[in-house]
């Protein structure tokens, strides 16, 4: 199944109830993207994983919901295509021949069940230590009503990606494998596109902040990620993330 980016000339809304983005989690050790569903029965673990990873506030944490699942009974309130996509995609730049939920993805680069915080933790510095971190350093903030990003200098190219996510959701689940459970989510994805080019030249991006019309525009993460031949996601060389308003967790 193929990734594809959609690419926006005009990259919209980072305000939230008219409040601007605020806040950023400076020079992060790592970026965890976590593949999930409420359809999963051994996925409320790793939900929870990720919130306390959320709350360590050292990463750039993500999390997308799959449709694969919905079939059981329970379609996922949060769930698209699009984040299947992206997780074949993944899958396809790892060789692997198929997907699993919980499943969480390392810089990119590797995969862990998404239930183990050590390994999560302990797979985010190895790879720091190897020299496969977040080598190229990303930056992000709001200036007035635009958006300023400035991405350092590093080898290769990659396309600047911005992930649109919500902070925090509570759902009460009715049906499949979690009915009767309500569950938080953490940094649930609802939109990814790519916004430009990087040819390891520091560069710097202004983007209007106007409002897209989604009612819960949380905060983003701004990601420098390479593609394989085929344009699936690949590794991820810098990442930072901004909020909205001043909301603490």
């Amino acid at each position: 199944m193929p990734f594809r980016l959609r690419t926006v000339i005009v990259l919209a809304g980072l305000l939230y109830a008219g409040v601007a983005l605020a806040g950023e989690v400076r020079s992060p050790k790592g970026v965890v993207e976590l593949f999930t569903s409420q359809g999963c029965s051994s996925c409320p673990p790793a939900d929870s994983t990720l919130g306390e990873l959320v709350a360590q506030g050292d990463m750039v944490v993500l999390s997308y919901h799959v449709d694969y699942w919905n079939y059981l009974g329970w379609t996922d309130t949060l769930s698209s295509k699009e984040n299947t996509e992206r997780q074949y995609g993944y899958a396809k730049t790892m060789g692997r021949s198929g997907v699993y939920t919980p499943q969480a993805i390392i810089n990119g680069r590797e995969h862990v069940k998404g239930t183990d915080l050590s390994m999560i933790n302990d797979k985010v510095k190895s790879l720091s230590e190897s020299g496969l971190g977040l080598n190229v350093p990303v930056t992000a903030a709001m200036r007035g009503d635009e958006i300023e990003i400035e991405i350092g200098e590093g080898k290769g190219q990659a396309d600047v990606v911005i992930a649109y996510f919500t902070k925090k959701q509570q759902v009460e689940v009715t049906k499949g494998d979690n009915s009767g459970k309500t569950m938080d989510y953490w940094h649930a994805v609802y939109d990814v596109q790519s916004v430009g080019s990087w040819n390891g030249q520091s560069m710097k991006l202004t983007l209007p902040g106007k409002l897209m019309g989604k009612s819960k525009k949380d905060g983003c993460a701004i990601l420098l990620q390479t593609s394989n031949a085929g344009g699936e996601p690949a590794a991820i060389l810098g990442a930072t993330v901004l909020f909205a308003g001043r909301k603490k967790y």
